[in-house]
């Protein structure tokens, strides 16, 4: 019995010492391949900065697409229990860069655009249709010649209006020319201090052109899964800050399984003249109501939905 019991003993300790041994050369197994891959990841970190660095375009598009429908009868536990409703909506972000040794000529597209509808069924002046909500476009055209690695002469074209809903009512076109900062690779920060803001609108009374500087900061970026874009773009009038404006849009894609994953955009503007319009639509006296007793609220908009990169 005793010689048993050393026999099961010695048994149970070298099972031990093997399985030991097992995991601590699986460790280090593991501990040089993941070496091996970090070395090779670098290297490939350098051969894409070194890519990055070739002249010629650069061209991507990612974008967002969300939406839900529902139909209910006789649902009566809801104000309206026989309803048809749903939203649609859908972003995109496109780029197209050239890059040479001596001028640069960046383009891009932000478009953001979503439709709701709500229709009573038992109330026969409802109306059937989706109606747009969210109506967001903006293109830019941006051209700098060179002076040294971060600096470049440049000059600047960028329109931005609503697409679905009273479009180019309002519509704003800057040109302007000036200078353009990248200190880094993917941003790039533009200073003209000679632009003049063209504004398009029926209401002559509240939109006016004028002359001022434009700042715009963009950084476009995609590591690995991911895809981002931020964009800033402001207008300061010299003849009134009534007339300044600033719009700050981004825009997130996660992709998840080939080329469709999660898409997250959200959006902040700040235009006296746009809110002015909107207050003086809204009251019985519209005349009563000027830039000195309106409040100009912050503007913002979010969706989030199924994102396909391109």
């Amino acid at each position: 019995m005793t010689k048993k019991l050393i026999l099961l003993v010695a048994l149970f300790i070298g099972v031990s010492s093997i399985n030991a041994q097992t995991k601590e050369e699986l460790e280090s197994q593991k501990a040089e391949k993941q070496a091996a891959a970090d070395a090779a990841q670098a290297e490939a970190d350098a051969l894409q900065a070194q890519i990055d660095a070739l002249p010629g375009w650069r061209k991507g598009a990612f974008g967002t697409i969300g939406g839900n429908i529902s139909n209910f009868s006789n649902w009566y536990s809801q104000g309206a229990p026989n309803n048809a409703s749903g939203n649609i909506g859908a972003t995109l972000n496109a780029f197209a860069n050239l890059k040479q040794e001596k001028f640069f000529w960046n383009n891009a597209l932000n478009l953001n655009l979503a439709w709701v509808k709500l229709d009573n069924k038992d109330n026969p002046a409802d109306s059937e249709d989706f109606d747009p909500t969210t109506d967001v476009f903006n293109i830019s055209s941006l051209y700098g010649r060179k002076l040294s690695d971060k600096w470049a002469v440049s000059g600047l074209g960028e329109y931005r209006t609503t697409f679905l809903d009273n479009f180019n009512d309002p519509g704003y076109l800057d040109l302007g020319v000036g200078a353009t900062w990248t200190p880094i690779d993917n941003l790039f920060v533009v200073i003209h201090p000679l632009n003049y803001n063209f504004v398009f609108a029926d209401n002559d009374a509240v939109f006016e052109s004028s002359l001022g500087a434009k700042i715009v900061a963009d950084y476009t970026r995609q590591i690995g899964a991911i895809s981002f874009k931020s964009n800033l773009s402001m207008f300061q009038s010299y003849k009134s800050s009534n007339l300044s404006n600033w719009t700050w849009t981004n825009g997130f894609s996660y992709t998840l399984w080939k080329m469709i994953g999660v898409g997250f955009d959200f959006g902040l503007r700040s235009n006296a003249q746009e809110a002015l319009n909107f207050a003086k639509g809204l009251s019985a006296t519209p005349d009563d109501i000027t830039f000195d007793n309106n409040d100009n609220d912050l503007q913002s908009y979010w969706t989030l939905g199924l994102s396909y990169s391109f």
